[in-house]
Protein backbone atom coordinates (compact mmCIF):
# COMPACT_ATOMS: atom_id res chain seq x y z
CA UNK A 1 0.00 0.00 0.00
CA UNK A 2 2.56 2.33 1.13
CA UNK A 3 4.35 1.83 -2.18
CA UNK A 4 1.42 2.49 -4.25
CA UNK A 5 0.75 5.73 -2.73
CA UNK A 6 4.59 6.63 -3.06
CA UNK A 7 3.64 6.11 -6.90
CA UNK A 8 0.93 7.84 -7.11
CA UNK A 9 2.27 10.76 -5.28
CA UNK A 10 4.91 10.23 -8.19
CA UNK A 11 2.35 10.46 -10.65
CA UNK A 12 0.89 13.33 -9.32
CA UNK A 13 3.92 15.67 -8.83
CA UNK A 14 4.80 14.51 -12.31
CA UNK A 15 1.77 15.90 -14.15
CA UNK A 16 1.95 19.43 -11.79
CA UNK A 17 5.58 19.80 -13.52
CA UNK A 18 4.24 19.23 -16.79
CA UNK A 19 1.70 21.73 -16.22
CA UNK A 20 4.35 24.16 -14.27
CA UNK A 21 6.09 23.78 -17.72
CA UNK A 22 3.23 25.03 -19.62
CA UNK A 23 2.70 27.89 -17.32
CA UNK A 24 5.89 29.47 -16.81
CA UNK A 25 6.51 33.24 -18.75
CA UNK A 26 9.53 32.52 -19.97
CA UNK A 27 8.28 29.25 -22.39
CA UNK A 28 5.00 30.81 -23.18
CA UNK A 29 6.97 34.06 -24.19
CA UNK A 30 9.14 31.27 -26.25
CA UNK A 31 6.01 29.79 -27.67
CA UNK A 32 4.38 32.44 -28.75
CA UNK A 33 7.73 33.41 -31.06
CA UNK A 34 6.26 30.50 -32.68
CA UNK A 35 2.62 31.37 -32.50
CA UNK A 36 4.05 34.29 -34.48
CA UNK A 37 6.49 33.33 -37.00
CA UNK A 38 3.90 30.75 -38.30
CA UNK A 39 1.52 33.41 -39.12
CA UNK A 40 4.32 34.93 -41.24
CA UNK A 41 4.89 30.97 -42.75
CA UNK A 42 1.38 30.16 -43.24
CA UNK A 43 0.06 34.01 -44.75
CA UNK A 44 3.00 34.59 -46.89
CA UNK A 45 4.78 31.43 -47.61
CA UNK A 46 2.02 29.02 -48.11
CA UNK A 47 -1.20 31.43 -48.78
CA UNK A 48 -1.34 34.83 -49.93
CA UNK A 49 2.56 35.17 -51.42
CA UNK A 50 1.47 32.47 -54.66
CA UNK A 51 -2.04 33.58 -54.88
CA UNK A 52 -0.63 37.74 -55.18
CA UNK A 53 1.69 36.39 -58.13
CA UNK A 54 -0.97 34.51 -59.26
CA UNK A 55 -3.53 37.59 -59.65
CA UNK A 56 -0.57 39.95 -60.80
CA UNK A 57 0.96 37.84 -63.18
CA UNK A 58 -0.83 34.65 -63.97
CA UNK A 59 -3.23 36.05 -66.61
CA UNK A 60 -2.55 33.37 -68.85
CA UNK A 61 -1.47 29.57 -68.78
CA UNK A 62 2.18 30.62 -69.81
CA UNK A 63 1.93 33.31 -67.19
CA UNK A 64 0.84 31.24 -64.31
CA UNK A 65 4.06 28.80 -65.50
CA UNK A 66 5.87 32.28 -64.86
CA UNK A 67 4.45 32.80 -61.70
CA UNK A 68 5.33 29.41 -60.41
CA UNK A 69 9.30 30.16 -61.78
CA UNK A 70 9.22 33.36 -59.51
CA UNK A 71 7.34 31.77 -56.64
CA UNK A 72 9.89 28.55 -56.63
CA UNK A 73 13.41 30.73 -57.47
CA UNK A 74 12.52 33.21 -54.32
CA UNK A 75 11.98 30.51 -52.34
CA UNK A 76 14.96 28.88 -53.70
CA UNK A 77 17.49 31.61 -53.01
CA UNK A 78 16.06 32.54 -49.13
CA UNK A 79 16.91 28.81 -48.58
CA UNK A 80 20.04 29.39 -50.50
CA UNK A 81 21.53 32.34 -48.38
CA UNK A 82 20.15 30.16 -45.08
CA UNK A 83 22.54 27.33 -46.42
CA UNK A 84 25.13 29.71 -46.76
CA UNK A 85 24.57 31.67 -43.03
CA UNK A 86 23.33 28.91 -40.75
CA UNK A 87 26.72 27.31 -39.94
CA UNK A 88 27.85 30.84 -38.99
CA UNK A 89 24.96 31.56 -37.08
CA UNK A 90 25.45 28.30 -35.08
CA UNK A 91 28.89 28.86 -34.22
CA UNK A 92 27.83 33.32 -33.10
CA UNK A 93 25.87 30.90 -30.80
CA UNK A 94 28.45 29.02 -29.35
CA UNK A 95 30.92 31.60 -28.84
CA UNK A 96 28.85 35.04 -27.36
CA UNK A 97 25.39 33.29 -25.99
CA UNK A 98 23.22 35.98 -27.20
CA UNK A 99 20.30 34.07 -28.85
CA UNK A 100 17.22 36.53 -27.82
CA UNK A 101 19.02 39.59 -28.51
CA UNK A 102 19.95 38.23 -32.50
CA UNK A 103 16.20 37.30 -32.57
CA UNK A 104 14.65 40.90 -31.97
CA UNK A 105 16.75 42.30 -34.96
CA UNK A 106 16.08 39.18 -37.63
CA UNK A 107 12.14 38.91 -36.87
CA UNK A 108 12.45 42.83 -36.58
CA UNK A 109 14.23 42.82 -40.45
CA UNK A 110 11.95 40.11 -41.42
CA UNK A 111 8.45 41.84 -40.15
CA UNK A 112 9.34 45.58 -41.88
CA UNK A 113 10.15 43.61 -45.38
CA UNK A 114 7.17 41.77 -44.72
CA UNK A 115 5.04 45.11 -43.95
CA UNK A 116 7.14 46.75 -47.35
CA UNK A 117 5.33 43.78 -49.40
CA UNK A 118 2.09 45.49 -48.72
CA UNK A 119 3.15 48.54 -49.52
CA UNK A 120 4.64 48.21 -52.92
CA UNK A 121 2.13 45.53 -53.43
CA UNK A 122 -0.62 48.06 -53.65
CA UNK A 123 1.39 50.08 -56.04
CA UNK A 124 0.45 50.31 -59.40
CA UNK A 125 3.48 51.53 -60.79
CA UNK A 126 4.11 51.80 -64.64
CA UNK A 127 7.55 50.40 -64.80
CA UNK A 128 8.13 47.35 -66.24
CA UNK A 129 10.54 44.79 -66.98
CA UNK A 130 10.21 42.40 -69.50
CA UNK A 131 6.49 42.92 -69.40
CA UNK A 132 6.52 42.35 -65.83
CA UNK A 133 5.14 45.06 -63.21
CA UNK A 134 8.27 46.54 -61.33
CA UNK A 135 6.09 46.71 -58.40
CA UNK A 136 6.29 43.05 -58.54
CA UNK A 137 9.66 42.31 -58.70
CA UNK A 138 10.42 44.65 -55.76
CA UNK A 139 7.94 42.47 -53.55
CA UNK A 140 9.68 39.45 -54.70
CA UNK A 141 13.02 40.98 -53.48
CA UNK A 142 10.91 41.88 -50.25
CA UNK A 143 9.80 38.71 -49.99
CA UNK A 144 13.32 36.50 -50.63
CA UNK A 145 14.76 39.10 -47.52
CA UNK A 146 12.14 38.81 -45.38
CA UNK A 147 11.73 34.76 -46.09
CA UNK A 148 15.74 34.71 -45.20
CA UNK A 149 15.97 37.01 -42.05
CA UNK A 150 12.47 34.40 -40.70
CA UNK A 151 14.34 31.30 -41.41
CA UNK A 152 17.64 32.53 -40.11
CA UNK A 153 15.49 33.94 -36.38
CA UNK A 154 14.56 30.34 -36.18
CA UNK A 155 17.93 28.96 -36.29
CA UNK A 156 18.44 31.08 -32.70
CA UNK A 157 14.80 30.23 -31.58
CA UNK A 158 15.30 26.65 -31.55
CA UNK A 159 18.69 27.46 -29.40
CA UNK A 160 16.80 28.74 -26.91
CA UNK A 161 15.43 25.73 -26.14
CA UNK A 162 17.56 24.20 -23.66
CA UNK A 163 17.72 27.71 -21.58
CA UNK A 164 14.09 26.86 -20.62
CA UNK A 165 14.22 24.02 -18.31
CA UNK A 166 15.72 20.72 -18.09
CA UNK A 167 16.82 18.26 -19.94
CA UNK A 168 14.08 15.83 -19.48
CA UNK A 169 11.49 18.14 -20.37
CA UNK A 170 12.61 19.33 -23.49
CA UNK A 171 10.13 16.88 -25.41
CA UNK A 172 7.09 18.88 -23.60
CA UNK A 173 8.68 22.19 -24.13
CA UNK A 174 9.64 21.60 -27.32
CA UNK A 175 5.98 20.09 -28.40
CA UNK A 176 4.05 22.82 -26.39
CA UNK A 177 6.41 25.24 -28.76
CA UNK A 178 5.31 23.25 -31.99
CA UNK A 179 1.42 23.36 -30.75
CA UNK A 180 1.19 27.01 -29.96
CA UNK A 181 2.54 27.75 -33.52
CA UNK A 182 0.03 25.84 -35.44
CA UNK A 183 -2.43 27.95 -33.33
CA UNK A 184 -0.99 30.67 -35.11
CA UNK A 185 -1.69 29.28 -38.50
CA UNK A 186 -4.82 29.42 -37.55
CA UNK A 187 -5.20 32.58 -36.25
CA UNK A 188 -3.40 34.45 -39.36
CA UNK A 189 -5.94 32.84 -41.93
CA UNK A 190 -8.07 35.22 -40.19
CA UNK A 191 -6.76 37.89 -42.25
CA UNK A 192 -8.17 36.14 -45.45
CA UNK A 193 -11.77 37.98 -44.50
CA UNK A 194 -9.70 41.32 -45.67
CA UNK A 195 -8.61 39.60 -48.78
CA UNK A 196 -11.93 38.09 -49.99
CA UNK A 197 -12.43 40.38 -52.83
CA UNK A 198 -9.07 39.02 -54.74
CA UNK A 199 -6.68 41.62 -53.57
CA UNK A 200 -4.55 39.59 -51.92
CA UNK A 201 -1.52 41.97 -51.18
CA UNK A 202 -3.77 43.28 -48.78
CA UNK A 203 -2.91 40.46 -46.33
CA UNK A 204 0.59 41.70 -46.31
CA UNK A 205 0.57 44.46 -43.84
CA UNK A 206 -1.82 42.93 -41.44
CA UNK A 207 0.38 39.78 -41.46
CA UNK A 208 3.36 41.99 -40.23
CA UNK A 209 1.28 43.95 -37.89
CA UNK A 210 0.21 39.97 -36.39
CA UNK A 211 4.00 38.69 -36.19
CA UNK A 212 4.79 41.73 -34.67
CA UNK A 213 1.83 41.90 -31.86
CA UNK A 214 2.66 38.39 -30.90
CA UNK A 215 6.39 38.64 -30.71
CA UNK A 216 6.46 41.46 -28.29
CA UNK A 217 6.33 38.56 -25.42
CA UNK A 218 9.98 36.94 -26.43
CA UNK A 219 11.26 40.10 -27.34
CA UNK A 220 10.65 41.83 -23.97
CA UNK A 221 10.47 38.70 -21.14
CA UNK A 222 13.00 35.93 -22.22
CA UNK A 223 16.81 36.46 -21.20
CA UNK A 224 19.79 35.58 -23.05
CA UNK A 225 23.11 34.19 -21.03
CA UNK A 226 25.61 36.13 -22.48
CA UNK A 227 29.29 34.31 -21.85
CA UNK A 228 31.51 36.36 -20.25
CA UNK A 229 33.27 38.39 -22.59
CA UNK A 230 36.77 37.35 -21.02
CA UNK A 231 35.21 33.70 -22.25
CA UNK A 232 34.74 34.99 -25.55
CA UNK A 233 36.62 34.35 -29.03
CA UNK A 234 36.63 37.16 -31.50
CA UNK A 235 34.13 36.02 -34.36
CA UNK A 236 35.13 36.47 -38.20
CA UNK A 237 33.23 35.52 -40.91
CA UNK A 238 35.53 33.17 -42.25
CA UNK A 239 36.36 31.62 -38.45
CA UNK A 240 33.14 30.34 -38.66
CA UNK A 241 33.33 27.91 -41.60
CA UNK A 242 37.15 26.89 -40.29
CA UNK A 243 35.27 26.19 -36.95
CA UNK A 244 32.32 24.11 -39.09
CA UNK A 245 35.30 21.77 -41.33
CA UNK A 246 36.79 20.99 -37.84
CA UNK A 247 33.29 20.06 -36.91
CA UNK A 248 33.00 17.56 -40.08
CA UNK A 249 36.98 16.54 -39.19
CA UNK A 250 35.62 15.53 -35.65
CA UNK A 251 32.70 13.21 -37.02
CA UNK A 252 34.42 10.27 -35.91
CA UNK A 253 33.56 11.62 -32.72
CA UNK A 254 30.03 12.68 -33.16
CA UNK A 255 29.27 10.43 -35.66
CA UNK A 256 25.72 9.41 -34.47
CA UNK A 257 24.33 13.16 -35.28
CA UNK A 258 25.73 13.16 -38.65
CA UNK A 259 23.95 10.38 -39.34
CA UNK A 260 21.01 11.45 -38.17
CA UNK A 261 21.41 14.90 -39.53
CA UNK A 262 21.46 12.57 -43.44
CA UNK A 263 18.16 10.93 -42.27
CA UNK A 264 16.69 13.85 -41.27
CA UNK A 265 17.90 15.34 -44.89
CA UNK A 266 15.82 12.88 -46.69
CA UNK A 267 13.11 12.80 -44.07
CA UNK A 268 12.44 16.56 -44.42
CA UNK A 269 13.45 16.45 -48.07
CA UNK A 270 10.03 14.82 -48.34
CA UNK A 271 8.55 17.36 -46.14
CA UNK A 272 9.05 20.47 -47.54
CA UNK A 273 8.31 19.29 -51.09
CA UNK A 274 4.95 17.91 -49.95
CA UNK A 275 3.92 21.29 -47.99
CA UNK A 276 4.78 22.72 -51.60
CA UNK A 277 3.19 21.02 -53.82
CA UNK A 278 0.16 19.99 -51.54
CA UNK A 279 -1.91 22.92 -53.10
CA UNK A 280 -1.24 21.66 -56.49
CA UNK A 281 -1.78 18.22 -56.01
CA UNK A 282 -4.94 18.70 -54.49
CA UNK A 283 -6.44 20.24 -57.61
CA UNK A 284 -4.85 18.69 -60.21
CA UNK A 285 -5.27 15.17 -59.29
CA UNK A 286 -8.20 15.00 -56.85
CA UNK A 287 -9.73 18.42 -58.14
CA UNK A 288 -9.78 20.29 -55.09
CA UNK A 289 -11.12 23.39 -55.12
CA UNK A 290 -9.39 26.68 -53.48
CA UNK A 291 -12.26 26.79 -50.80
CA UNK A 292 -12.14 22.98 -50.45
CA UNK A 293 -8.02 22.87 -50.05
CA UNK A 294 -8.36 26.19 -47.24
CA UNK A 295 -10.49 23.59 -45.25
CA UNK A 296 -8.43 20.82 -45.87
CA UNK A 297 -5.18 23.27 -44.68
CA UNK A 298 -7.28 24.01 -41.72
CA UNK A 299 -7.91 20.22 -40.78
CA UNK A 300 -4.22 19.21 -41.28
CA UNK A 301 -2.93 22.20 -39.16
CA UNK A 302 -5.06 20.80 -36.14
CA UNK A 303 -3.57 17.66 -36.96
CA UNK A 304 -0.56 19.16 -36.98
CA UNK A 305 -1.17 20.73 -32.96
CA UNK A 306 -2.69 17.25 -32.12
CA UNK A 307 0.62 15.58 -33.44
CA UNK A 308 3.13 17.73 -31.40
CA UNK A 309 1.34 17.53 -28.39
CA UNK A 310 1.15 13.72 -28.71
CA UNK A 311 4.53 13.16 -29.64
CA UNK A 312 6.06 15.32 -27.21
CA UNK A 313 4.68 12.62 -24.60
CA UNK A 314 5.35 9.96 -26.90
CA UNK A 315 9.20 11.18 -27.53
CA UNK A 316 9.59 11.28 -23.48
CA UNK A 317 7.95 8.43 -23.06
CA UNK A 318 10.03 6.24 -25.71
CA UNK A 319 12.90 8.72 -26.32
CA UNK A 320 14.00 10.97 -29.66
CA UNK A 321 15.68 8.17 -31.58
CA UNK A 322 12.79 6.03 -31.67
CA UNK A 323 9.98 8.53 -31.52
CA UNK A 324 11.62 10.03 -35.25
CA UNK A 325 11.15 6.40 -36.62
CA UNK A 326 7.61 6.54 -35.99
CA UNK A 327 6.94 9.83 -37.26
CA UNK A 328 8.67 8.47 -40.51
CA UNK A 329 6.94 5.36 -40.87
CA UNK A 330 3.05 7.67 -40.79
CA UNK A 331 5.04 9.72 -43.45
CA UNK A 332 5.47 7.15 -45.39
CA UNK A 333 1.97 5.64 -45.03
CA UNK A 334 0.25 9.01 -45.52
CA UNK A 335 2.33 9.52 -48.72
CA UNK A 336 1.43 6.18 -50.23
CA UNK A 337 -2.77 6.84 -49.75
CA UNK A 338 -2.25 10.38 -51.23
CA UNK A 339 -0.21 8.77 -53.80
CA UNK A 340 -2.99 6.19 -54.45
CA UNK A 341 -6.27 8.51 -54.24
CA UNK A 342 -8.92 8.10 -56.22
CA UNK A 343 -11.48 9.92 -54.40
CA UNK A 344 -11.22 13.27 -52.24
CA UNK A 345 -11.69 11.51 -48.47
CA UNK A 346 -8.80 9.51 -49.38
CA UNK A 347 -6.84 13.24 -49.45
CA UNK A 348 -8.26 13.95 -46.38
CA UNK A 349 -7.43 11.18 -44.44
CA UNK A 350 -3.64 11.40 -46.19
CA UNK A 351 -3.53 15.23 -45.25
CA UNK A 352 -4.56 14.62 -41.48
CA UNK A 353 -1.83 11.59 -40.85
CA UNK A 354 0.83 14.19 -42.55
CA UNK A 355 -0.34 16.93 -40.05
CA UNK A 356 0.30 14.43 -37.42
CA UNK A 357 4.02 13.99 -38.97
CA UNK A 358 4.45 17.66 -39.63
CA UNK A 359 3.88 19.10 -36.60
CA UNK A 360 5.44 15.67 -34.57
CA UNK A 361 8.94 16.32 -36.78
CA UNK A 362 9.94 19.48 -35.12
CA UNK A 363 8.97 18.01 -31.59
CA UNK A 364 11.09 15.05 -32.14
CA UNK A 365 14.32 16.03 -34.62
CA UNK A 366 14.46 19.61 -31.70
CA UNK A 367 14.82 17.34 -28.90
CA UNK A 368 16.76 14.52 -30.31
CA UNK A 369 19.68 17.15 -31.15
CA UNK A 370 19.38 18.01 -27.63
CA UNK A 371 20.44 14.87 -26.64
CA UNK A 372 22.71 14.37 -29.29
CA UNK A 373 24.91 17.04 -29.15
CA UNK A 374 27.57 18.19 -26.96
CA UNK A 375 26.26 21.44 -24.63
CA UNK A 376 29.43 23.61 -25.78
CA UNK A 377 28.70 22.78 -29.66
CA UNK A 378 24.70 22.97 -29.54
CA UNK A 379 24.47 26.17 -31.32
CA UNK A 380 26.81 25.02 -33.96
CA UNK A 381 24.85 21.58 -34.26
CA UNK A 382 21.57 23.72 -34.41
CA UNK A 383 22.86 25.68 -37.51
CA UNK A 384 24.13 22.51 -38.99
CA UNK A 385 20.51 21.24 -38.12
CA UNK A 386 19.18 24.34 -40.12
CA UNK A 387 21.70 23.63 -42.98
CA UNK A 388 20.85 20.08 -43.70
CA UNK A 389 16.93 21.07 -44.04
CA UNK A 390 17.66 23.83 -46.46
CA UNK A 391 19.56 21.90 -48.30
CA UNK A 392 16.75 19.60 -49.13
CA UNK A 393 14.02 22.26 -48.97
CA UNK A 394 16.03 23.65 -52.15
CA UNK A 395 16.62 19.95 -53.66
CA UNK A 396 12.97 18.04 -53.32
CA UNK A 397 10.84 20.60 -55.12
CA UNK A 398 13.59 20.62 -57.89
CA UNK A 399 13.23 16.57 -58.14
CA UNK A 400 9.42 16.91 -57.74
CA UNK A 401 9.04 19.64 -60.81
CA UNK A 402 11.22 17.80 -62.94
CA UNK A 403 9.50 14.53 -62.80
CA UNK A 404 6.18 16.31 -63.42
CA UNK A 405 8.24 18.30 -66.45
CA UNK A 406 9.57 15.16 -68.12
CA UNK A 407 5.82 13.26 -68.05
CA UNK A 408 3.80 16.62 -68.12
CA UNK A 409 1.64 14.29 -71.49
CA UNK A 410 0.80 11.85 -68.48
CA UNK A 411 -1.07 14.31 -66.78
CA UNK A 412 -2.02 12.98 -63.32
CA UNK A 413 -0.34 10.09 -63.68
CA UNK A 414 2.88 12.72 -63.65
CA UNK A 415 2.13 14.09 -60.09
CA UNK A 416 1.49 10.57 -58.64
CA UNK A 417 4.66 9.19 -59.64
CA UNK A 418 6.67 12.39 -58.60
CA UNK A 419 4.62 12.54 -55.34
CA UNK A 420 5.90 8.42 -54.81
CA UNK A 421 9.36 9.46 -55.21
CA UNK A 422 8.66 11.16 -52.02
CA UNK A 423 8.11 7.82 -50.83
CA UNK A 424 11.30 6.79 -51.79
CA UNK A 425 13.10 9.51 -49.94
CA UNK A 426 11.56 9.12 -46.53
CA UNK A 427 12.15 5.36 -46.86
CA UNK A 428 15.97 6.02 -47.62
CA UNK A 429 15.72 8.47 -44.91
CA UNK A 430 13.81 5.76 -42.17
CA UNK A 431 16.73 3.11 -43.54
CA UNK A 432 19.85 5.77 -42.68
CA UNK A 433 18.24 6.72 -39.09
CA UNK A 434 17.04 2.74 -38.07
CA UNK A 435 20.66 1.73 -38.62
CA UNK A 436 22.04 4.39 -36.92
CA UNK A 437 19.65 3.64 -34.03
CA UNK A 438 21.50 -0.17 -33.92
CA UNK A 439 24.61 1.79 -32.74
CA UNK A 440 23.18 3.98 -30.52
Amino acid sequence: MKEEAESIEAKQRKRSSSWAIYASLPIISWALYDFANTIFSSNINTVFFPFYMDEVLGTNEEKQQLASTFISYANAVASLLLVIFSPLFGVWIDQTGYKKKVIVWFASTSIFFTFMMGIFGEMNLQSTIGGVPLSLFIVVICFVIAKFFYNSSLVFYDAMMPDLGKSEDMPLISGFGVAVGYLGTIFGLLVYLLVNDGNYARAFIPTAILYLLFSLPLFFVNRDQPIPKENRKKVRFLTGYKEIIQTFKEMRQHRTIFKFMIAYFFINDALATTIAMMAVYAAAVLAFTSGQFILLYLVSTVAAIIGSFAFGYITKKSGANRAVTYVALLMVIALIIAAAATEQWMFWIAGSLFGISLGAIWVTSRTYIIELSPKEKQGQFFGLFAFSGKVSSIIGPAIYGSITFMLRSQGAVASRIALLSLVVMTLIGLIIHMKKLKTV
